[in-house]
């Protein structure tokens, strides 16, 4: 069935790894001096792998778009980071954590990639201690836990709800020293426009410098991205309002194959839409499903007040029909949970497109403990209210100010009203075992490829790939590849193939700018991502993928002969930036489409409505499409379709159950 090769290597699945890092070719210190790497973004993923690879010897340049590394999106992530340290001895491992992974992605991901993120993830945690990482201890100064989506173990390590932060801090510092020791040469606002190959090998990039429109050309003897996901096409997401697809999808267009785009994430607990004003939506972390529990009124269109509504009128569905995970089934089950609540009726708020988070019940409880610790015996409801709130603010209080700003409620004393929204993108440039596309010389990290997370990624672990791939895995495999490359002198930025790549760069920039529209960017980038919520979102139809489709069509005709951006392509200008990325995420979005379309089943975040259970799960075709959709991009905007076979030697493969 495959017609990739994904170069796993042979052996069993719990030696794989160990013995490709005990015999991959290896670049000496001496020649890693005169080898150059590019590394596109400075977020978990590339600050770990521009900070390791320097500390190797090689020669860096990173790029990022923002004004600093730090600003990288990953600062955004709230809950944690998860690793098979076993702390709490209840049951955790690496197999668990690999067998979780497979199962939490509908078994639509690869089984060695997933068991050696399982077996570094220990790595990671041992790593960020050292670096100084403030994560959450217990009384006693041992490393705390709690409890994720999917999993019934507590293996997620965090800071409060900055765990994003604190991570990113730490990678920002291991690049720091490399930069102030001139191993890397940091390239702040530039942003990567074009892949330039020689010979079919990458070795370079094109990058436009934000503040002055100057256009560069960089060489290196290979080159990595780790450039994010591509959420944004839905306008509407979680995700960082400068975060995008382009870096990756250039790419793409230069023969990196593009896998899985159909697989996006709908994180279920994110504050509600509010009106047609917003311009971005805001993450409520999944740690609040430990200690929140989610219901709706048993009545239809009940306008009562949350706090007016009694205890046996209150539906508290995940329990209802997940009780052996309850709050904690995975992501795409609780959102479309959520969903199915609010379309049949039972929604709350003005919209009638929310839920109930409350965290009354662990409140009380939390008091009780407190109150037992303090020698107070048969405490009344206040005093463990208020002992309770105590140890809820230690532990989410960043998370409540913030919905407290943001809707003017205090979620203290009433319930968080939550809503799934678009999170992460579990779909992403094609990688081989050694994390390299299908384009020679150029590797994909985290988020921005497709490999560890199938059609569900289970929460805290992008973390957990981000800094996998670029502290553990890119610095052993990228030597397989340099190892033949220590012969390859530096090559000349006039050469033809640099010359090209530029010219196709500016002609882009410079047709944007000549078009004079009469529509704005942000009107073309609104459309399409009311196309790609209504008929590639939460749920999807045959029907409504093929009017996508034409719909889509339709659009990139239209912005091209009538989208406007002001100013010029020689100095700052943030709508032509916005311009080329949104150019991009319209050619993305067909793609996402032809690609649900093609997927005749329904497993993780696919849900084709044609495809479920009787109790309206997922119902995967394991015979027809257990494999990688990976897509080649054709003249033309056309797509041809790859498949790599998925192979389970090592799981038994089974229809996903949280009951």
């Amino acid at each position: 069935m495959s017609d990739i090769n994904s170069n796993i290597p042979e052996g069993e699945l719990t030696s794989k790894w160990t013995k490709f890092k005990s015999s991959v070719a290896l670049v000496n210190p001496s020649n890693k001096r005169s080898i150059e790497v590019i590394i596109v973004g400075s977020g978990l993923a590339g600050a770990s792998a521009a900070a390791t690879l320097a500390e190797m010897g090689y020669k860096v340049k990173c790029f990022c778009f923002q004004d600093s590394p730090r600003r990288a999106h990953s600062i955004a992530a709230q809950g944690g980071i998860n690793a098979a340290k076993n702390y709490q001895n209840d049951g955790d491992s690496t197999y668990r954590l690999f067998y979780d992974t497979i199962k939490g992605g509908d078994y639509r991901s690869r089984e060695a990639n997933v068991h050696r993120l399982a077996e570094v993830s220990t790595n990671i945690i041992d790593q960020c201690v050292a670096q100084g990482v403030p994560l959450a201890r217990e009384y006693g100064g041992l490393l705390d836990n709690r409890s994720f989506g999917g999993t019934q173990v507590q293996r997620t390590f965090y800071a409060a709800g900055q765990t994003g932060q604190q991570l990113l801090l730490g990678a920002y510092s291991a690049l720091e020293r490399q930069i102030g020791m001139g191993k890397v040469e940091m390239y702040t606002r530039h942003e990567m426009l074009e892949i330039v190959k020689i010979d079919g090998k990458a070795r370079g990039i094109i990058a436009r410098n934000l503040i002055t429109g100057e256009i560069e050309r960089h060489f290196g003897h290979a080159v990595v991205l780790g450039t994010g996901g591509y959420g944004n096409v839905f306008y509407l997401s979680t995700n960082a309002m400068g975060s995008n697809v382009t870096a990756a999808w250039k790419a793409h267009k230069q023969g990196a194959y593009f896998a899985n785009p159909c697989y996006t994430q709908i994180h279920p607990t994110c504050i509600p839409v509010s009106g047609d004003h917003q311009s971005k939506l805001t993450l409520m972390s999944e740690s609040l499903r430990n200690d929140g529990r989610i219901w709706v009124p048993k009545k239809k269109d009940d306008n009562r007040k949350a706090s007016e509504i009694p205890e046996d009128e209150r539906d508290y569905y995940l329990e209802r029909r997940y009780p052996a995970f309850g709050n904690l089934v995975p992501r795409d089950v609780a959102s479309r949970a959520a969903k199915e609540r609010c379309d049949a009726g039972y929604g709350v708020g003005a919209s009638k497109l929310a839920v109930y988070l409350d965290f009354k019940a662990n409140t009380e409880r939390y008091g009780k403990i407190e109150a037992s610790k303090a020698g107070i015996h048969n405490p009344d409801k206040e005093t463990c209210m208020r002992l309770g709130t105590a140890v809820v603010k230690e532990k989410y209080g960043n998370l409540f100010d913030m919905y407290a700003q943001i809707t003017g409620e205090n979620p203290y004393e009433t319930p968080m009203r939550i809503y799934p929204a678009v999170h992460y993108t579990m779909g992403g440039l094609w990688v081989d075992y050694n994390l390299m596309t299908s384009v020679p010389g150029l590797y994909c990290t985290g988020e921005a490829n497709f490999s560890d997370h199938g059609a569900n990624r289970l929460g805290a672990s992008a973390l957990m790939q981000g800094l996998a791939d670029g502290y553990f895995v890119l610095p052993y495999t990228i030597g397989a590849y340099l190892s033949k490359e220590i012969s390859v002198k530096a090559i000349p930025t006039d050469h033809p193939a640099f010359v090209e790549a530029e010219e196709r760069a500016k002609g882009i920039l410079n047709t944007l700018i000549n078009i004079k529209g009469t529509k704005t960017v942000d009107h073309f980038h609104k459309r399409l991502g009311h196309i790609m919520w209504e008929k590639c979102g939460m749920s999807r139809s045959e029907k409504g993928l093929r009017e996508a489709i034409e719909d889509i069509r339709a659009l990139r005709a239209e912005f091209w002969s009538n989208v406007r951006v002001p100013g010029t392509a020689d100095e700052l200008n943030t709508e032509l930036e916005k311009a080329g990325r949104v150019a991009d995420f319209i050619e993305l979005g067909e793609l996402m489409c032809i690609d649900a379309l093609d997927r005749n089943e329904s497993c993780g975040g696919h849900f084709r409505e044609e495809y479920q259970t009787e109790e309206g799960e997922a119902l995967r075709d394991d015979v027809n499409y257990a494999y990688v959709a990976a897509w080649e991009f054709k003249e033309g905007v056309n797509f041809e379709l790859h498949k790599e076979e998925l192979k389970f030697e090592n799981i038994k493969v089974a229809q996903r159950s949280y009951k």
